[in-house]
């Protein structure tokens, strides 16, 4: 499947190599603590460069088949710069396309990699079971819809 953005008045949409935008948030479309940071990511983004997709989309499936050196996480991953980023390396660099104060999140960046990414699995791995699970996928608003990847 190709990637196909509508395009938005006065939006510049960088392309990658791959010809997707360079920023995608990958989540879990049935995961409601995916779809709940998904509403905050946009909510609080800094500017408009963050585009979004689910893991089940095709778009999803593509960039997780075309860039994954080992198998990734289910919950949500960060595609930039040609590069897939999982578990608190994602997050962290979400982290830098949001709004004051909340890009300070990347501070944390400081902390181990091993101890973050312990945090991030433990919250990954019981996600379900203390913020619930939806029967279907995120549907956007018709405002987001530029910003979601079909």
């Amino acid at each position: 499947m190709v990637c196909k953005l509508q395009k938005q008045a006065s939006e510049l949409v960088c392309l990658s190599k791959n010809n997707m935008p360079e920023n995608i948030i990958l989540f879990d479309g049935v995961c409601s603590l995916c779809n709940t940071s998904v509403d905050f990511i946009i909510r609080h983004e800094n500017g408009s460069g963050l585009y979004f997709a689910s893991l089940q989309s095709d778009i999803g499936k593509e960039i997780i088949a075309k860039t994954a050196t080992a198998e990734v996480p289910d919950s949500i991953l960060f595609y930039t710069n040609g590069v897939l980023l999982a578990e608190s390396s994602a997050v962290f660099a979400i982290s830098r396309h949001l709004k004051f104060p909340f890009a300070l999140a990347t501070v944390f960046n400081i902390l181990p990699k091993f101890l973050c990414d312990a945090v991030y699995r433990l919250i990954a791995r019981n996600r379900y079971r203390w913020f619930g699970k939806r029967d279907t996928c995120r549907v956007p608003t018709a405002a987001e819809r530029g910003k979601f990847l079909a």
